[in-house]
């Protein structure tokens, strides 16, 4: 199974040359602020894209999803896309999780403060799970910012240890784009913009 990785494309996915693959993965900010419009835009371009299977979850520029009822996004969503928001689903034998949680950082949405509130979504995440899809990173891995601060979340990095996840794929931190193996495990931060919103990176592809 062939996996295609993007991440904080933030209202610019028309732009993107995506690679063949078996299932496009979006890890979260697929709008710049979570406007009904740029949401709209966004599921309509990403249910026409030729994969078999299309998984994305929300991030912390994703207002829209947080803002709104369960029953009314799942209204919202093209039966062609897998929406995931502490959730999973299988596919082809593989298991799939989704949460769009970071850790705190001013007022966007979908944060949760570091410790007890944040672990409560990763207590959530199964055992079974083989590819973990978060907005955010763990700490130490892909995490560092331009200004050479380490943000990801020490919480999540606990139960990574504690899980026997294969991958695991996130973004939000632009700048620490890139993928690296560690702890037998497959570890993306699929940003395809930097820093500057700029558009420079390629989706990472991966074979499962």
């Amino acid at each position: 199974m062939k996996l295609v990785l993007i991440s904080d494309t933030h209202g610019q996915h028309r732009n993107l040359s995506l690679p063949k693959g078996d299932v496009l993965i979006h890890a979260g900010d697929i709008s710049q602020r979570g406007l009904h419009i740029e949401v709209t835009d966004f599921l309509y371009w990403f249910s026409s894209q030729e994969y078999k299977y299309k998984i994305f979850i929300a991030g912390n520029h994703d207002f829209y999803f947080e803002d709104l009822s369960k029953e009314i996004v799942d209204l919202l969503i093209p039966d062609e896309v897998i929406y995931l928001n502490d959730s999973g689903i299988e596919i082809e034998g593989i298991h799939f999780w989704g949460s769009p949680v970071q850790p705190r950082f001013y007022d966007w949405a979908f944060n949760r403060d570091r410790g007890e509130d944040i672990q409560k979504h990763w207590d959530m995440i199964p055992a079974s799970t083989d590819v973990l899809i978060t907005h955010g990173p763990p700490y130490e891995i892909l995490d560092m910012t331009d200004g050479g601060l380490r943000v990801g979340c020490e919480d999540l990095r606990e139960t990574l240890h504690r899980l026997k996840v294969s991958c695991h794929i996130f973004g939000h931190i632009h700048e620490s784009y890139g993928a690296i193996q560690k702890d037998n495990c497959y570890y993306a931060n699929a940003s395809v913009l930097d820093q500057n919103y700029n558009l420079v990176n390629d989706p990472i592809v991966l074979s499962i």
